[in-house]
């Protein structure tokens, strides 16, 4: 599985680095020779969006760097940050809003970066069988009797609305308050009218519950369909198998993706300590090595990969759930309402649209949603975001890595974005619920767009 490692002259790196940082117009990050650490542990959540790091562990690409690796599931969110910051774990898959929080102080304070994107879509919202049940009436229906989607959450305002008029709390699950799903559950509510709370730091509030039509609350991702069953919460946004495992249980239904939400839209990062990238530059290319060619590997030949991965993920080393749960979204469907199942080839994109390059944009855009819900409880410059964007995402890392796979042979110029014209950023993206455009480049712009969420000196 190890194979023999070809090592280049250093007047061919120099070149390499120079024409990278040429392109960049970054500061060059490290030769790349052997790795100064070798004996390395990750840590994950069990979801099947962690599939890079399966698939680079049981693929042998770690071992092609000289990286022997440990994965280990961990507790929740938090853990897994705390365990990254204090040493414990040398890295891990996390929420793409983590890395961002830690170093602006929400929450735990910590320089934390990420110079590799996981992937793109693979969460939903689902609703309990007693909410959907209310929620059908208000349902568009095609010719064929379907129910038509996107589901917005117009749909769900008049069930909330019976809730509150009865003096009852509506409470639905998020897994972290800086993660996808938090903003990702926020952003579909108030695209349908429905305000999902502010945070007051200033105040001592971090509920995120101030001024609530639905209350959001933290919970595990792989507690959320007992939690729903028990009736804590009402529903709740999830990466998978914990949407399909609700179908499948029969105790739930999934109203909306992800991609629905905003169309391939980024997920988790791979994130390490700053201090840690900066002691083992070569090792941490290495670990960005075999990650890429996880992830290409996930993709290739229209994810004819997909069906094996599954085999993978279901062990219980990793995510542990049936087989067949997981193959819902795994392998480009998913279902909603039971029996109702749909072509989704994107639900879970790992390498294709440049999945795996660290967007300045996309750092951005978690950071406006912080603002917006006040995480972030002033008004900042259009350039005080693209600063904490450039501290945290790290594309000259990534481009170091491809430059060696490229070298090597394993993968195609034709694979990655045109690094002479890269900028960082995405083109203006308008595939979101609400058809408001986003463009990286003006935040404060886009946040006055929205009719619910703090703007300017809010």
């Amino acid at each position: 599985m190890k194979q023999t490692r070809k090592w280049f002259p250093a007047r061919q790196i120099s070149q390499w680095l120079c024409s990278i940082s040429a392109a960049l117009t970054l500061p060059v990050y490290a030769a790349v020779g052997e790795p100064e650490r070798e004996d390395l542990t990750f840590g994950f959540i069990k979801l099947t969006d962690m599939a890079p790091l399966a698939v680079a562990y049981e693929k042998g690409f770690f071992e092609d760097e000289g990286l022997y690796v440990t994965l280990e599931a961990q507790a929740n969110w938090k853990v897994l940050l705390d365990r990254v910051i204090d040493g414990q774990l040398d890295g891990a898959h996390m929420l793409a809003g983590q890395p961002l929080g830690a170093t602006i102080g929400i929450g735990t304070q910590a320089d934390v970066i990420t110079a590799f994107s996981m992937d793109l879509n693979g969460n939903a919202i689902t609703v309990s069988n007693d909410v959907w049940q209310e929620m059908k009436p208000n349902l568009a229906v095609d010719s064929d009797g379907k129910i038509v989607h996107p589901i917005a959450a117009t749909a769900l305002k008049p069930v909330v609305e019976s809730y509150l008029d009865k003096g009852k709390a509506f409470n639905m699950g998020m897994v972290f308050p800086v993660s996808t799903h938090n903003y990702e559950l926020r952003y579909w509510l108030a695209a349908g009218g429905l305000h999902p709370g502010y945070y007051a730091p200033k105040k001592g509030d971090n509920s995120g519950q101030l001024d609530a039509d639905v209350l959001l609350s933290v919970t595990p991702p792989p507690q959320m369909p007992a939690t729903m069953e028990a009736g804590t919460i009402k529903g709740y946004c999830v990466g998978e198998p914990w949407n399909q495992q609700a179908v499948f249980k029969g105790i739930g239904v999934p109203v909306v993706t992800d991609y629905e939400i905003w169309k391939n839209n980024p997920e988790k990062v791979f994130g390490v300590s700053k201090s840690w990238a900066e002691k083992y530059p070569n090792t941490h290319i290495r670990v960005i090595k075999a990650m890429i060619r996880a992830a290409y590997w996930l993709d290739a030949n229209n994810n004819a990969n997909r069906a094996e991965a599954v085999k993978i993920l279901a062990k219980s080393e990793y995510v542990g759930a049936d087989e067949e749960v997981i193959a819902n979204s795994m392998t480009g469907t998913f279902e909603y309402e039971k029996g109702d199942k749909r072509a989704v080839p994107d639900f879970n994109v790992f390498f294709r649209y440049n999945a795996t390059y660290p967007y300045y944009s996309d750092a951005i855009w978690y950071l406006t949603q912080m603002r917006r819900w006040g995480q972030i409880p002033q008004q900042q410059t259009d350039q005080w975001y693209m600063d904490i964007a450039k501290q945290v995402y790290r594309p000259d890392i990534y481009q170091l890595a491809v430059s060696e796979l490229l070298s090597e042979g394993h993968l195609k110029a034709t694979d990655f974005p045109d690094f002479k014209a890269e900028d960082g950023f995405r083109s203006p993206q308008t595939h979101f619920i609400d058809g408001i455009t986003y463009d990286g480049k003006q935040p404060n712009a886009y946040l006055k767009q929205f009719v619910i969420g703090l703007k300017d000196d809010q």
